[in-house]
């Protein structure tokens, strides 16, 4: 049997570890594996009767290949946020323009499946968020034998518990905090420190819970400018260093407004968000006087080598989905659920993105975690 491996979407810490599992489990039982590289642009962009097209989209790999690539971050097959079910016209491969409205999606499926066949995949194990997952659910119905692995740091994949990435991103984030309180307590400052999460706000919510922060918005709750405002005017008199600080989800909206995002979409719809913190610090200094920092984490959330626990999850993810596929099981999400790993229909990635539990996990009026009970909770409070 041939498996393709890909990485999809942003680059977590522990993608490179996943790749390597997957290799070295197959090849165990005598199985090939190839990698498509840029994620499903490796299939879109090859053409099957073009060797030099198959060599620069696709890699071998065996246990020499992949011998190192666990010892550092990001992803040695590189990632797209490519949908084939959706290509731009200008984002079209040259052996595939088509006639049509400029305007139009164009969608390159059917020559997906052409280059699977002729590239003799047997089966794919994508690793991805719910956007690089959709179009393996569409590769499903049309009968690709798929296992697909979850992967983000917004940690909001429907199905399961956790995600590769997610862990390392709330590590990260919790440092950087605790380094910010050195200037912001030398300079008497409200801190602003924005995190990713464009519909979650899981990583704003545990993140702000784990550094002790003083307040933390998140994408699923509008929040009042004004009433954040006194909440961190409070804080800071508490201080005896004088200063407080509060995360912020990047897909936060203030009470009427709308997401702050750029003006081009990517071929899932979304448009690149940031600038969210920034607006809300510009507002507080205006409303209290105070001297603030802003921080924008941004990529240094999913920069880097991965801690113990992402490479635990994406080790062992990477061994279930190579047996499922040996095994013949397809279609199926591994996961992890109530603390065990287990595996679930594919299926379960069309119900959209994860959300906070608001009433259970989240203070509306004092935008801060409610944590009143863990008793029965996954690890990760999700």
């Amino acid at each position: 049997m041939k498996i393709g491996v890909l990485t999809g979407g942003g680059d977590v810490p522990g993608l490179n570890a996943c790749i390597k599992a997957v290799t070295n489990r197959a090849s165990e039982d005598g199985h090939s594996v190839v990698g498509i590289r840029r994620g499903w642009a490796g299939l879109l962009e090859c053409d099957p009767d073009d060797p030099q097209s198959v060599a620069v989209n696709t890699v071998p790999l065996t246990p020499a290949v992949v011998r190192t690539i666990d010892r550092s971050g990001g992803t040695f097959l590189h990632t797209s946020r490519t949908n084939p079910a959706k290509v731009k016209a200008k984002d079209e491969p040259a052996f595939l323009l088509t006639e049509g409205p400029e305007d139009e999606p164009r969608d390159h499926t059917a020559h997906v499946l052409k280059a699977l066949e002729r590239l003799g995949i047997d089966a794919m194990i994508p690793i991805g968020g719910d956007d690089t997952l959709s179009f393996a659910l569409r590769l499903h119905d049309e009968g690709v034998p798929v296992v697909a692995i979850p992967k983000t740091m917004d940690n909001d994949v429907h199905g399961t518990d956790y995600c590769i990435g997610f862990s390392t991103a709330i590590t990260r984030t919790v440092n950087f905090a605790h380094q910010l309180r050195t200037s912001a307590g030398s300079h008497e400052r409200l801190a602003v420190v924005e995190v990713f999460g464009r519909y979650s706000g899981e990583t704003s919510l545990v993140s702000a819970y784990l550094a002790g922060m003083d307040r933390a918005i998140i994408s699923e709750v509008p929040f009042d400018i004004e009433r954040l405002a006194g909440l961190l005017m409070q804080d800071k008199a508490a201080n005896p260093s004088r200063y407080a600080m509060m995360t912020i989800s990047e897909g936060a909206t203030m009470v009427g407004g709308e997401m702050v995002m750029g003006k081009h979409e990517d071929a899932y719809g979304h448009r690149k968000l940031g600038g969210i913190g920034q607006i809300t610090g510009e507002v507080l200094k205006q409303i209290t006087g105070e001297g603030i920092i802003y921080q924008q984490l941004g990529y240094l959330m999913r920069s880097g080598t991965p801690d113990s626990l992402d490479l635990m999850v994406a080790i062992n993810y990477a061994v279930m989905a190579s047996d499922l596929v040996i095994e013949g099981n397809v279609g199926r999400l591994v996961a992890l659920r109530n603390g065990n790993y287990v595996n679930v229909p594919i299926a379960v990635v069309r119900q959209g993105v994860k959300r906070v539990d608001v009433g259970a996990l989240y203070d509306v009026q004092n935008y801060r975690p409610k944590i009143q009970h863990v008793d029965g909770k996954p690890m990760f409070l999700y």
